[in-house]
């Protein structure tokens, strides 16, 4: 008879694709974007203008930027190349007050994380420790970088919670 443990190692290192190292990091991402999955859920298309007092970026801008970087990194970091990425919240620097859609910015995210999620799965074990060099954030290896992208989204979701609270 099999205990639970064994089942977990045969379910984890035989059944699963991923290596386990690879389904960590996986299941960090997913849980670390709850935040911002769970304030997203609560927003209104009025919500999006609003802003926190003389904060130059509205809930709009925070939704599109959070989405923007999710797909840099997951076609910049992590190498998937079929990504298509149209960062205009970075390009542009600044809010200007024109994502206001909220169904087209729901798509959105969901289209980042979901690309980011790709790029997570199809990262192999020993790449985890391969070092890239970016001009935002120098360098780090592939894992720090993944740390780097979860803190950014919640740090980012953080703020929308409170733009879309006190605003």
């Amino acid at each position: 008879m099999l205990d639970t443990l064994t089942i977990l190692h045969y379910t984890v290192y035989t059944i699963s694709p991923m290596e386990p190292h690879t389904a960590s990091l996986l299941a960090l991402f997913t849980e670390g974007r709850t935040r911002f999955t769970k304030v997203l859920d609560t927003i209104t298309a009025a919500d999006l203008p609003k802003k926190l007092g003389p904060s130059p970026n509205s809930a709009g801008f925070l939704i599109r930027h959070i989405g923007d970087v999710e797909l840099l990194f997951a076609k910049n970091v992590f190498g998937l190349a079929d990504v298509q990425v149209r960062a205009s919240t970075v390009a542009k620097g600044h809010d200007t007050g024109e994502w206001t859609d909220l169904v087209a910015l729901k798509a959105y995210v969901q289209e980042s994380a979901g690309a980011l999620r790709r790029a997570i799965e199809a990262t192999p074990e020993a790449d985890w420790d391969t070092v890239i060099e970016t001009k935002e954030f120098g360098r780090k290896t592939k894992a720090e970088a993944l740390g780097r992208i979860v803190t950014h989204t919640a740090y980012h979701a953080g703020q929308l919670a409170m733009v879309v609270k006190y605003g």
